[in-house]
C-alpha cells in the first residue's frame, strides 16, 4: 500500500532541480570521540558559497509550489478567514480603571496597543500605538508593553523583521504622543525581556544586555542586568541596579506590586526551569527571598502586603504558598493552595483569597481559595478547555481567557458575590464552526509503559478505515504544556477530511514537574518515544496508515521532528518542522543554545554528550534510507535557532534519500522564530505548509484550484 501510494507522485519530485552541496569533512572530537561533520561549512550564512545554495534552494521550493495549481487558492482562503474573524485581545492590564490590550484584527499586519473603554458592551476601543502605522511594511512588532501605574504613560519594546531584539519606547495613552526617551537593548531572544515602573510613574527599572564595548562580542547577548531609568533624562546616566552577580544565563523578568513600593525580579537560569527571586524596597534596597534549589517558580504579589509563591518543592505537581512582605523569609511561608487536584497552572491573588487554574493533563479546571483556608470552590467552565490570563484587578472578582478546540477565545468575569461566571465583550468570533467536529482524548502507551494523552479531533461520523489524512502535532519541552486552542484555519484541513492530532508528551509540564524532567537532559529520548507512540496509537485506531499520517513541529518541536524522521522514517509520509534544531552538538555554540543547556545538556559533561550524540537528528541520517517528504521552513533574522540546523539538515537529507520525495528548504528574510511576524509571511508559510501536506498525502485539493 505504501508503494502505491508513492509511485503515482515520483515524478514532481523528480522535476525538481537539484542544489550542489559539496561534501566537506570537517572533524570534531568530543571525548575522544571524533564527529565527521560533512556539511558545517553552511554554518556561516555570510558566506558566498551559503548564501548561493541559499538562493538555490529557496528557488527549488518555489518550483516545487509553483506546481501545486491549489497552493494560492489555499492562500486565498487563509487570508480569508484571518479577515472575517473577529479582533482578538491579549495582554490585558488594568490601571486605576484603565483597560489595555494588544488588539489584532486582519487585515493588520501585527496587533495594536490600544486602551479599552470597559471589557463589557459597548467595549470601545482606541488607538495608543499602532506599529502598522509606524512601519507600513508590518515588520514592526510589539514584543510587550507596560502601562504606567496610573496608566496615563505606557513603555513599549519594538523589534523589526521577526528579530526580538527589543528598544524600549514611551507613549502618552491620552495623545499617543511618542517621548523623547528611547532605551536600546531591552529585549533579545536569548533571555526576553521586561520591566516594572516606579510608583511615581516617572521612572522605570528594565532588563539591560551588556552594550557595545562593556562585553566581549561573545558575551554581547549574555549577562542581562536590571538598570533604571528617569523619564527625560539620558540613557547614559541611567542607574545599575541588579545583577552582576546572576549567571550568564540569566533571563530575568520584573514586576511592581500594586501599590508600586516593592520590585520583585524573577531570575531564570537558563531554559531549564529553575528560578531565584530578589526583592526591592521601597528604599531600592535588593535582598533575596528564594534560591534555585528552593524549587520556587513564579512569585506574584498579593494586594494583602504578601506575596503568592508557586512551589514545586516535594510537590512535583505545585502548591500556592503565601510569605508576608513584612518577612520575606521562605521558612515562614505557609500552605494557600495545598498541593494535590491536579498541575498548577496559573493563580491569581484577590483581595480575601486565591484563584487557582490547574492543568488536568492538558485541559484546564479552576478553583478559588478562601484566605486561610485550603479547602476550595470549584468554578465551572467548558469542559476540554484552557484558562490563561488569569488576574484579579479588584476586589475578589477574577478576569480570564478560556478557549477550547471547538470554540474561539473568550475573556470572561467572575463574580464572588454571584457566583457568577459571564463572557465579556471580548470574545473572538470566527467566519467557521466546528459544530461538527468532535474531540476525543485518547491515550498511548510509550516504550516503557507510560500513558501519554493524544487529543483528537475530527468530523462526526469519521470512519476509521485507515485512511483517513492525518495530522500529528508534537512538542515536549521546557516545561511548556500543549493545552487546548482554537484556529479558524484548520477549517481547511477539516474539510478536506483530515484529523488533527496532539500529543501530551513528556518534557511539557501537562503533568507537573516529573512529567517535564522525564524528558529533558539525558531524558530527552522518552519525547520521541512518547510521539512514536502517539503515531502508532494513531494507526492501530484505524485514524490513519503511515502513507496518509503527516507530523508537525517547530523549534524545539522541530527537534522532535528530526529525531521521529531519523528514528522511525516508515512512520510517517510527510514531516513540517518549523525553525528546528538538528545538530544537538553544535547547538550550544550559538547564544541562545547556552540558555538550552539547563534544558537539553552540554557536550562538555560526558553522560550528556552520550545522550545527545545518542539522537542527535543530523547525525542519524542514513545513505540509501527512504525518507519521509519533509518542508523546513526558518528565518533569516531567528536569533533563538539558527537557521544553520535547518541547511545543514536539509543538505544533508537530500543527499541522503532515496524515496525520491522531496525535501524542502525555505527561508524568509523578513522573519525569525515567527514570534513577530507579519501576517502575509505567517499567512505565505502556512499556505505551503498545507499544500505541501496536501499533495504529499493525496488529499483531493480541486476546490482549492483556480480554473
Amino acid at each position: 500500500m505504501f508503494l502505491a501510494v508513492l509511485l503515482p507522485r515520483l515524478a514532481l519530485a523528480v522535476a525538481l532541480p537539484s542544489v550542489p552541496a559539496p561534501r566537506e569533512p570537517h572533524t570534531n572530537v568530543f571525548f575522544e570521540v571524533a564527529v565527521v561533520d560533512d556539511y558545517q561549512w553552511l554554518e556561516d550564512a555570510s558566506a558566498p558559497a551559503v548564501r548561493v545554495w541559499t538562493r538555490m534552494e529557496n528557488e527549488r521550493t518555489r518550483a516545487y509550489f509553483a506546481q501545486l495549481p491549489f497552493r494560492d487558492g489555499i492562500a486565498q482562503q487563509l487570508a480569508q478567514l484571518r479577515g472575517e474573524e473577529s479582533a482578538r485581545y491579549n495582554d490585558l492590564q488594568e490601571r486605576k480603571g484603565r483597560i489595555f490590550a494588544l488588539r489584532f484584527k486582519p487585515p493588520a499586519q501585527q496587533p495594536v496597543l490600544v486602551r479599552l473603554s470597559s471589557l463589557e458592551a459597548p467595549a470601545l476601543w482606541r488607538t495608543v500605538f499602532d506599529p502598522n502605522a509606524y512601519n507600513t511594511n508590518g515588520t514592526t512588532a510589539i514584543d510587550w508593553y507596560l502601562a504606567s501605574p496610573d496608566g496615563r504613560l505606557v513603555a513599549v519594546s519594538l523589534s523589526e523583521g521577526g528579530s526580538e531584539q527589543g528598544t524600549l519606547h514611551f507613549f502618552e495613552v491620552e495623545t499617543g504622543r511618542k517621548l523623547a526617551d528611547e532605551i536600546p537593548r531591552v529585549q533579545f531572544p536569548t533571555g526576553g525581556g521586561s520591566a516594572a515602573w516606579t510608583a511615581d510613574g516617572a521612572g522605570i527599572l528594565y532588563t539591560r544586555y551588556p552594550h557595545e564595548g562593556e562585553r566581549p562580542p561573545a558575551d554581547i547577548n549574555f549577562y542581562q542586568q536590571v538598570w533604571s531609568h528617569r523619564l527625560g533624562t539620558p540613557v547614559a546616566d541611567d542607574q545599575y541596579a541588579i545583577g552582576k552577580d546572576f549567571p550568564r544565563i540569566a533571563e530575568i523578568e520584573l514586576e511592581a506590586s500594586p501599590d508600586g513600593q516593592w520590585i520583585l525580579a524573577s531570575v531564570a537560569n537558563g531554559d531549564g526551569g529553575d528560578f531565584a527571586h530578589y526583592l526591592r524596597d521601597a528604599a531600592g534596597k535588593w535582598q533575596q527571598v528564594t534560591r534555585f534549589e528552593d524549587g520556587i517558580k513564579r512569585v506574584k504579589f498579593g494586594r494583602d502586603g504578601a506575596l503568592y509563591l508557586l512551589s514545586r518543592k516535594n510537590a512535583p505537581r505545585g502548591q500556592v504558598l503565601r510569605l508576608p512582605l513584612g518577612t520575606p523569609a521562605l521558612a515562614k511561608a505557609t500552605v494557600a493552595a495545598p498541593k494535590g487536584r491536579g498541575t498548577v497552572q496559573e493563580f491569581a491573588p484577590s483581595d480575601h483569597g486565591l484563584y487557582v487554574s490547574y492543568l488536568l493533563g492538558g485541559p484546564s479546571a479552576l478553583f478559588y481559595y478562601p484566605r486561610g483556608s485550603t479547602r476550595s470552590r470549584e468554578i465551572p467552565i467548558p469542559p476540554i478547555s484552557a484558562v490563561s490570563g488569569l488576574d484579579s484587578w479588584q476586589g475578589d472578582d477574577a478576569v480570564l481567557g478560556n478557549v477550547s478546540y471547538v470554540k474561539p477565545f473568550a475573556w470572561f468575569t467572575y463574580n464572588q458575590a454571584s457566583k457568577a461566571l459571564r463572557r465579556t465583550a471580548l470574545y473572538m468570533t470566527a467566519p467557521v464552526d466546528f459544530d461538527d467536529i468532535e474531540v476525543v482524548r485518547e491515550f498511548a502507551t510509550s516504550k516503557d509503559g507510560t500513558k501519554v494523552p493524544v487529543n483528537i479531533l475530527h468530523k462526526q461520523g469519521l470512519k476509521r478505515d485507515g485512511q483517513n489524512p492525518t495530522l500529528l502535532y508534537g512538542y515536549g519541552g521546557y516545561g511548556v504544556s500543549l493545552t487546548p486552542g482554537f484556529d479558524s484555519t484548520h477549517r481547511i484541513w477539516f474539510d478536506a477530511g483530515g484529523v488533527y492530532a496532539v500529543a501530551n508528551l513528556r518534557g511539557g509540564g501537562e503533568y507537573g514537574e516529573e512529567w517535564h524532567k522525564a524528558g529533558n537532559l539525558t531524558h530527552k529520548q522518552h519525547v520521541f518515544d512518547d510521539f512514536i507512540a502517539a503515531a502508532e496509537h494513531l494507526v492501530k485506531r484505524g485514524y490513519t496508515n503511515p502513507s496518509k499520517l503527516a507530523v508537525e513541529g517547530a523549534s524545539n518541536g522541530g527537534l522532535l521532528m528530526g529525531a521521529f524522521l531519523t528514528q522511525r522514517p516508515d512512520l510517517a509520509r510527510a514531516v513540517v518542522s518549523r525553525v528546528g534544531i538538528y545538530d544537538m552538538l553544535r547547538v550550544e555554540l550559538d547564544p541562545n543554545g547556552q540558555f538550552n543547556i539547563t534544558e537539553f545538556g552540554t557536550v562538555k559533561d560526558l553522560e550528556q554528550f552520550k545522550a545527545l550524540y545518542a539522537y542527535s537528528p543530523f547525525h542519524h541520517v542514513r545513505d540509501g534510507v527512504r525518507y519521509p517528504a519533509m518542508l523546513l521552513p526558518t528565518g533569516d533574522n531567528d536569533g533563538r535557532v539558527n537557521p544553520a540546523h535547518s541547511r545543514k539538515m536539509a543538505a544533508r537529507l537530500q543527499a541522503a534519500s532515496s524515496s525520491e520525495l522531496p525535501i524542502l528548504f525555505r527561508s524568509s528574510a523578513t522573519a525569525g522564530h515567527g514570534i513577530g511576524s507579519s501576517l502575509k509571511d505567517r499567512i505565505a508559510e502556512q499556505a505551503d505548509a498545507l499544500a505541501f501536506l496536501f499533495d504529499q498525502l493525496g488529499v483531493d485539493a480541486s476546490r482549492w484550484t483556480f480554473r
